[in-house]
């Protein structure tokens, strides 16, 4: 148990500045923890979710997606979509998506699922809450595609987050 949390600790750690290395190290603490506490799904995720970190910051986006939307669909089916860990799952996946340059799925995704669970559990002036909306201006924004209407809605959304800073 105690290698177990340390090895995860060391791989969250490394991941700040040692990205390459903190791979190898997640995915044997992920090898543990599913050998020794299958039980504990949650474990299971986080640890999950951290390696589709450390991919996204190397840049394997792809490979990066495709665990995070298995963590956050695992996270749903053990807590419900109106947990705080969910939607913070929730949000680190809409940001792989418009880094992915994915801003219609990221927008889609911010506005139609997490920003209602968000809002009704965490209210609207949350950090979460706000980050979300954050999410939903850069894909707004950043999308080769943007009209003038997204740039107004865009702005919109940053007035009112600013607003609710206050």
């Amino acid at each position: 148990g105690v290698r177990c949390n340390a090895m995860g600790i060391l791989g969250d750690n490394l991941c700040e500045s040692r990205i390459e290395e903190a791979l190898p190290v997640l995915e044997a603490s992920l090898v543990l923890r599913r050998r020794y506490w299958p039980q504990h799904e949650d474990l299971i995720l986080t640890t999950q979710a951290s390696i589709g970190s450390c991919l996204n910051d190397l840049g394997r986006l792809d490979e990066a997606l495709v665990l995070k939307r298995e963590v956050y669909a695992g996270f749903v089916a053990l807590f419900g979509v109106s947990d705080e860990r969910v939607i913070t799952c929730g949000s680190n996946l809409a940001t792989s998506l418009c880094k992915a340059r994915l801003h219609a799925e990221a927008k889609q995704f911010v506005r139609d699922q997490m920003l209602p669970a968000a809002r009704r559990t965490l209210g609207p002036n949350n950090h979460l809450t706000l980050k979300l909306q954050h999410t939903i201006v850069a894909a707004l924004r950043d999308n080769p595609r943007c009209t003038r209407d997204d740039l107004l809605e865009a702005e919109s959304i940053m007035e009112d987050v600013v607003q609710r800073r206050r």
